[in-house]
């Protein structure tokens, strides 16, 4: 299937190469060339030309850092784009944006999906992500060959945006359980208890969470490649407290992710909260 990825970021670039190695025909788009030179290294068709890259694809994913951006590149792309193909809109951008794009796909009489993606690059490569998706039935099923190449799991969860509005609040859980465990492993040293102790006991028990137990592994080591980077963290922390009143353990999670941010931490693992104090 001709698949165009617009995006060449950590988890559109992942999401790419996941795609040619399960033999769809892909092409990558980004508006800064640099990101996509890894990329034709590996073989993938690479363009700077959005017209071009949209233009015969089956299916086109989005995969860009916000709601404007996201915008700005559909504005481009979606005349270009065949009657019979389907927007796949990954981007986490919020309630708002969700409804703004959809009524632009809308005008331009084009299939959309609002469907982000739960997981980060490593369940991109592996083909292991959790798909959120709202839509019609005839776009999802377009879609599904090039869905099920990059999860595990397809959840249907509504006909119009309610899926952006639910990865909001897996973020938010995502985060929130990721301060906890660095406090969590903060509380230990206070108390003079060995880090691993806890591990021992939060591991493969009632009380585990397989994710908040991968970041304590990177908070042991001190070291934070980007998963889920601190700023795109803080930027859906965020967009959630714009579609809701805030909470106060929304308030402790972005005071969290703010206080990484500020400690030059942006572009690191969101398990850099642990850093800092």
């Amino acid at each position: 299937m001709k698949v165009t990825v617009l995006g060449a970021g950590n988890m559109g670039s992942a999401m790419a190469l996941r795609l040619a190695e399960m033999e769809h025909e892909v092409t990558a788009w980004n508006r800064s060339p640099e990101p996509l030179e890894p990329l034709a290294g590996e073989g993938i068709a690479v363009t700077e030309d959005l017209t071009d890259a949209v233009s015969d694809a089956a299916v086109v994913i989005t995969m860009l850092t916000d709601g404007d951006a996201v915008r700005s590149v559909a504005e481009q792309m979606l005349p270009a784009l065949s009657g019979d193909a389907v927007w796949v809109q990954a981007s986490t951008v919020g309630a708002a944006w969700a409804d703004r794009l959809r009524v632009l796909a809308d005008e331009h009489d084009r299939l959309m999906l609002d469907a982000p993606v739960s997981g980060s690059t490593g369940p991109a490569r592996s083909g292991s992500l959790t798909w959120l998706v709202a839509g019609s039935g005839t776009a999802l099923d377009l879609a599904h060959p090039v869905l099920d190449s990059l999860g595990e799991r397809v959840l249907l969860v509504g006909e119009s945006q309610e899926a952006s509005r639910l990865k909001l609040v897996v973020n938010a859980w995502m985060s929130a359980a990721t301060v906890a465990m660095a406090d969590a492993l903060r509380a230990t040293d206070a108390l003079g208890v060995a880090r691993q102790s806890l591990i021992e006991v939060l591991t493969d028990g009632p009380l585990g969470m397989p994710y908040a137990l991968q970041k304590a592994q990177l908070m042991n080591k001190q070291e934070y490649p980007a998963g889920f980077p601190v700023a795109l963290a803080l930027k859906d922390i965020r967009l959630l407290q714009q579609a809701d009143r805030t909470t106060p353990l929304l308030d402790v999670v972005e005071d969290r992710l703010r206080a990484a941010s500020e400690a030059g931490r942006d572009r690191d693992d969101l398990a850099a909260v642990a850093s800092v104090d």
